[in-house]
């Protein structure tokens, strides 16, 4: 269990890129467009190496692969790594599982993760996934979630995989719209969804669903926070200041880089600590 008293912030988007023998999910052409996208020179971590990096910095880390073998054919890194390596530490990493929706398996998988390895929430990719968030045939695996009392993270908004290669690599944009979520949030009130980065094109979109919809969050991973929509800091301040929360998209952005940008933006003091810890924790029943 994090003790939230102990770390400076908790980051709830944060990427394990290698599993331990090595293996990349994603295809090199990818992982380049990627890189020269974010402008990252970061080597690829695996779950060991994140959380080494988060406990140099006395942070907390949400830990995740991205699941989408269906529309890659590319295995994924086992969630079941990820899962022994956040049990084993504990004082910095919370183990989040992909599931395909396309799995057949999927509901199977989702029970057995949450059962047997103890994961605390879910990650979803639309764009890379290919499936739109509020397709009925996913709504199983959503029950699944919902009943285990966990949140479901989900990509929003523009992605930088697929960013610059020829047909944007054929990932669509439109499975990300957060509207979107809004039938999602609707349908399944008990269900804690997060809206994974500023989400660009439909940033206005993304808040009115956050504030129509009191089991929706934001995440502000993604973007440097120098770069975040006015609106969006706007509302973080105000109305949404208990349901935005901190997060990188490390090793894409480091929570050094971030923090660094985030020191001088303009949010508020008094809402600052909510964004970094406070919000994350109640998300997360650390509190």
């Amino acid at each position: 269990m994090i003790d939230v008293a102990a770390v400076t912030a908790i980051d709830v988007h944060v990427h394990t890129e290698l599993s331990r023998d090595g293996h990349d999910p994603m295809p090199p052409h990818l992982r380049e467009a990627a890189r020269r996208y974010f402008r990252s020179d970061q080597p690829l971590p695996t779950v060991d190496d994140v959380a080494e990096h988060y406990r140099e910095r006395k942070m907390a880390a949400v830990v995740f692969t991205v699941d989408w073998e269906a529309n890659s054919g590319i295995p994924p890194i086992a969630n079941e790594e990820i899962a022994e390596a956040a049990a084993a530490n504990e004082d910095v990493l919370i183990a989040f599982a992909s599931v395909d929706p396309a799995r057949p398996d999927a509901v199977e998988r989702a029970h057995r993760l949450i059962s047997e390895h103890g994961v605390k929430g879910f990650k979803f990719h639309p764009n890379l996934q290919a499936f739109f968030p509020n397709d009925r045939s996913a709504y199983p695996l959503y029950e699944v979630i919902a009943q285990a009392g966990l949140p479901a993270l989900f990509h929003s908004g523009h992605s930088g995989i697929g960013t610059g290669v020829p047909g944007g690599s054929g990932f669509r944009l439109k499975y990300s719209n957060p509207m979107c979520l809004d039938d999602v949030a609707a349908d399944f009130p008990d269900l804690q969804i997060v809206l994974a980065h500023p989400s660009f094109p439909w940033q206005d979109e993304a808040i009115s669903v956050c504030l129509h919809k009191e089991n929706v969050w934001i995440d502000l991973s993604g973007w440097s926070p120098k770069y975040f929509p006015a609106q969006l800091v706007q509302y973080a301040n105000t109305q949404l200041r208990t349901k935005v929360l901190f997060g990188s998209d490390f090793p894409l952005i480091t929570p050094d880089r971030w923090l660094a940008d985030f020191a001088d933006a303009a949010f508020k003091d008094e809402v600052r600590p909510l964004i970094l810890k406070e919000n994350a924790a109640r998300l997360l029943g650390l509190r």
